[in-house]
C-alpha cells in the first residue's frame, strides 16, 4: 500500500515538474503574414552534402521549393554548378519564388571558373526569377582568397549579367577590406550574433543588429554613398554548444528571428536569414550548432511557428510517458524488495528511479536527434546502452543497500567496469573540448545518468550513516588498481582545469575581442567571464568533480 501511495506521489510531482518546464513561450510578435523576406536555401537531406559529392534529386528540390513557397519570398542559394542546383531557378519560378543566387568560390580556379559560368548563364536565362546575384560566400574568413582576387571575379560577373552583383561575408571583413564597397552593386554582410567572437545573448542581439548595420552603413557611405546594404544571413541555432551567453535552443531561436524581423521592419533593413533547412552534412565541419540552424528539420517539419508561442521541446508529454513507464517497470520487477522499505526510503528511491528515468529518456532523444551518419549513430546507441547499464546497476546496488540485502558481486565487478569506462570517456571528450572545442558541444546529457547514480549512491550511504565514498566501497567492487583509480581521478580534474584554460583562452585570441579590447587585462577577465558564465561549461566541470570524487577517495576509504 505504502509503495502505491509513494509511486502514484513521485509519478504526480514528475508529471508537474515536466508540464510547468515545457510551458509554452511566448517568443514575441508574430510574423507579419506568417512569410519570411528571404532565407537561405540549400535542399540537401540525410545522407546528402556537397563534400560527399551527394546532391539532392529534381524531385527532392521541387518539393522544397514548393514548401518555400508558402514560406518566404525570396530564397538565397550558394552554388550555381554542382549536382542539380542548375534546376533550382526553374523550379523556383514555379512557385512564385525570386532568388538571389550565389556562386561558390574557393582556392580552385577550375571550380570558381565554373560556378561563375553557370551563375552568369542562368542569371541571363531567368532574369524574372534571378533577381540579384552574389560572387562568393566568406571567401575571405576562410582565407580561400586575396581580395584582389574576388575583386576580378566580380568585375568579371558585372560585365556579363544585368542584375545587381555583391559578395557576402561576415561584416567585420567588409570594414577590413573597404575596397569591396567600391566593387559591389550592393553590399552583403553576415551578422551572426552567435558567432561573434565576443558572444551575444539572444537579448542582447537586436540591439547588436542595428548597432553593426549602421555601423557599416556609416563606413559605406564614407566611401561609395547611398550603397544597398543586405544583411545577407543572420540567425541562430536551435540546438548545440553554448558560447559565453549565447545559448543555442528552439525557443532562442525563435525569438531571434521574431526580433530580427521587428528590427528590419522598423529600420527598412533589407534581410535574409539563414537557413530553411537543417544541414546534417555540416555537423562534420561545425558540430551539432553548425547542422541546426533551420526553421524546418532535415524531415522538413517546422522546428518551431512563426506565428504564436513556442515550446522548447514539443514532444515533451510523450517523453513523460515514456520516462513514467520505465519507472513503472523498474517497480514491477523490485516490488517484493520495495514492500520492505519505510515509506521515506521508497519514496526516495522511487523518486531516483524517475530522475534516472527521465535524464535516459532526454539523453537518448538529443543524441538520436544530433547522429547524422551510421557512425555518429552507432556512438549513440553504446553510449545509451552504457548509460542503461550503468543506471540499471546502480539501483540494484541501491535498493539491495537500502534493504540490507546480499550483493552479487558479479554486478558489482560490472558497475565498476563500466564507471572507469565511462570516467575515461569524459577524459577524451574534456581533452577535445579543451583544445579543439569551438565545434563540440558539452556531453553534458550524456553524463547525467552516471553522475546523478553517483550522487544518489553517495546519498544511500548517508542515509545508512555511512560516510566512505571511495570507489571501491561505493561500487561494491575491491579493485587491485587504485593506484591508477587516483591517478584517473585526478586526470578528470586536470582536464576540467585544461578546458576552462582553453576555453578562455579561444575568446583571448580572437582579432575582433583583441581589436575592442587591446588591453591584456581587460581582455583576459572578460574572457574568464564569458568562460564560467558558460552554464553548459559548468555544469560540465560539475560533472567531472563528481565522477572523479569516488577515484579520488579510494585510498582513503578502501581498507
Amino acid at each position: 500500500m505504502k509503495s502505491s501511495l509513494s509511486l502514484a506521489l513521485v509519478v504526480l510531482l514528475y508529471g508537474l515538474f515536466s508540464w510547468l518546464t515545457n510551458l509554452p513561450q511566448d517568443v514575441g510578435s508574430d510574423v507579419p503574414q506568417g512569410k519570411l523576406n528571404s532565407m537561405s536555401f540549400a535542399p540537401y537531406r540525410e545522407g546528402q552534402g556537397p563534400m560527399e559529392k551527394r546532391f539532392p534529386s529534381p524531385e527532392q528540390i521541387d518539393e522544397d521549393l514548393k514548401l518555400m513557397g508558402e514560406t518566404t519570398h525570396t530564397i538565397r542559394t550558394y552554388a550555381s554548378s554542382e549536382g542539380n542546383m542548375p534546376v533550382i531557378p526553374g523550379l523556383a519560378g514555379k512557385y512564385g519564388l525570386k532568388m538571389i543566387q550565389g556562386a561558390w568560390l574557393n582556392a580552385i580556379p577550375e571550380d570558381n571558373k565554373r560556378e561563375i559560368n553557370e551563375l552568369i548563364r542562368s542569371a541571363n536565362a531567368n532574369p524574372d526569377v534571378v533577381k540579384r546575384v552574389m560572387v562568393g560566400n566568406e571567401v575571405l574568413l576562410r582565407g580561400d582568397l586575396k581580395p584582389e582576387q574576388i575583386i576580378e571575379y566580380i568585375r568579371e560577373v558585372k560585365r556579363s549579367v544585368k542584375q545587381p552583383v555583391s559578395y557576402a561575408d561576415v561584416w567585420s571583413e567588409y570594414m577590413k577590406h573597404p575596397q569591396l564597397i567600391k566593387e559591389v552593386d550592393f553590399i552583403t554582410i553576415h551578422i551572426l550574433p552567435y558567432w561573434e567572437d565576443k558572444p551575444i545573448t539572444v537579448d542582447q542581439a537586436p540591439e547588436h543588429i542595428e548597432r553593426i548595420y549602421k555601423q557599416v552603413q556609416k563606413e559605406a557611405e564614407s566611401i561609395a554613398p547611398g550603397k544597398p546594404i543586405l544583411i545577407g544571413e543572420s540567425g541562430w541555432p536551435g540546438e548545440g554548444k553554448q558560447r559565453g551567453g549565447a545559448i543555442p535552443g528552439v525557443v532562442n531561436e525563435a525569438k531571434f528571428i521574431r526580433e530580427l524581423i521587428k528590427v528590419a521592419n522598423k529600420n527598412g533593413f533589407d534581410y535574409n536569414i539563414v537557413e530553411a533547412f537543417n544541414q546534417p552534412w555540416k555537423s562534420a565541419f561545425e558540430g551539432v550548432v553548425g547542422a541546426n540552424w533551420g526553421l524546418y528539420d532535415v524531415d522538413r517539419e517546422e522546428v518551431f511557428p512563426l506565428t504564436g508561442s513556442v515550446h522548447e521541446n514539443p514532444e515533451w508529454l510523450k517523453s513523460t510517458a515514456i520516462a513514467v513507464f520505465i519507472l513503472l517497470v523498474v517497480v514491477l520487477f523490485s516490488r517484493n524488495q520495495l514492500n520492505g522499505l519505510s515509506t521515506l526510503k521508497t519514496f526516495g528511491y522511487l523518486l531516483f528511479i524517475q530522475t534516472l528515468a527521465a535524464l535516459l529518456v532526454d539523453q537518448a532523444h538529443i543524441l538520436w536527434y544530433t547522429s547524422y551518419s551510421d557512425w555518429q549513430r552507432l556512438q549513440s546507441v553504446l553510449l545509451i546502452g552504457l548509460n542503461v547499464l550503468i543506471g540499471g546497476l546502480v539501483t540494484q546496488r541501491i535498493l539491495a543497500l537500502l534493504s540490507h540485502a546480499s550483493i552479487n558481486p558479479k554486478l558489482s565487478q560490472w558497475l565498476y567496469a563500466s564507471y572507469i569506462v565511462f570516467a575515461g570517456y569524459a577524459v577524451y571528450k574534456t581533452f577535445g573540448l579543451a583544445y579543439q572545442g569551438r565545434y563540440l558541444s558539452f556531453p553534458i546529457q550524456t553524463a547525467a545518468v552516471p553522475v546523478v547514480s553517483i550522487l544518489g549512491l553517495i546519498a544511500t550511504f548517508l542515509v545508512n550513516q555511512d560516510k566512505h565514498i571511495g570507489i571501491d566501497h561505493l561500487l561494491g567492487h575491491q579493485s587491485p588498481k587504485r593506484v591508477q583509480n587516483t591517478q584517473l581521478g585526478i586526470l578528470l580534474l586536470v582536464m576540467g582545469g585544461a578546458l576552462i584554460i582553453g576555453e578562455t583562452s579561444a575568446f583571448f585570441i580572437s582579432r575582433d575581442f583583441i581589436a575592442e579590447h587591446p588591453a591584456t587585462t581587460d581582455r583576459l577577465s572578460l574572457s574568464l567571464l564569458y568562460t564560467l558564465g558558460n552554464a553548459q561549461l559548468v555544469q560540465w566541470l560539475f560533472s567531472l568533480l563528481i565522477l572523479a570524487l569516488p577515484l579520488l577517495s579510494c585510498k582513503k576509504t578502501s581498507a
